[in-house]
């Protein structure tokens, strides 16, 4: 192994790898299956060692992995849909799920990712305030990287996420009483 492929290898060990144990828990979130997770993972640690060195040092490597492991669930999704079988009625071999998943990728990882109630207040916050708490909440993006994802300034991000989180609490604070997220005051 020439001194270059040394350096990548070690590179990727010391800023990427630390991350797999956060990856395998949210590929387990979305996948709901520990094989499939971890097929997500490897899949997700392929991608981003192939692309290492378009990778720029010093930026958030977590997030740039989150994204990656997000788009390789949502080709995933994509790919499994494509490759149903038709019944001879002309239907489709798809659950409801898979169907919206199909049309939706990202929405089935939310869907996945949280509880029918969480998903319900999530579809009630403003289209602006929803993608922002998504990208911060659940990708972990940070404020810049979310301000740059949706072409506004970083305070408006600040804003929409402290506005879109207060919404959620009002419409969640008993569910997070029951599910002992939080104690009743």
């Amino acid at each position: 192994m020439n001194a270059h492929h040394e350096l990548k290898r070690t590179q990727f060990e010391q800023e990427a790898l630390t991350h797999r144990p956060e990856l395998f828990a949210t590929a387990l979130r979305y996948s709901r299956d520990e094989r499939d997770a971890e097929d997500l993972v490897q899949e997700t640690l392929m991608r981003a060692y192939a692309a290492w060195e378009r990778f720029e040092q010093g930026t958030n490597c977590r997030a740039w992995l989150f994204r990656i492991l997000t788009n390789s669930f949502i080709s995933q999704c994509r790919r499994s849909t494509k490759e149903r079988r038709w019944l001879g009625t002309g239907e489709p071999i798809v659950s409801p799920a898979r169907r919206r998943a199909a049309s939706d990728p990202e929405g089935v990882i939310v869907e996945r990712a949280l509880s029918d109630e969480v998903v319900a207040a999530l579809d009630e916050l403003p289209e602006g305030f929803r993608r922002v708490v998504v990208l911060a909440d659940l990708e972990g993006l940070s404020y810049r990287e979310i301000a740059q994802r949706v072409g506004c300034p970083v305070g408006t991000v600040m804003s929409r996420l402290h506005r879109g989180r207060r919404q959620l609490h009002a419409v969640l604070g008993e569910y997070a009483r029951e599910q002992g997220i939080f104690k009743a005051a």
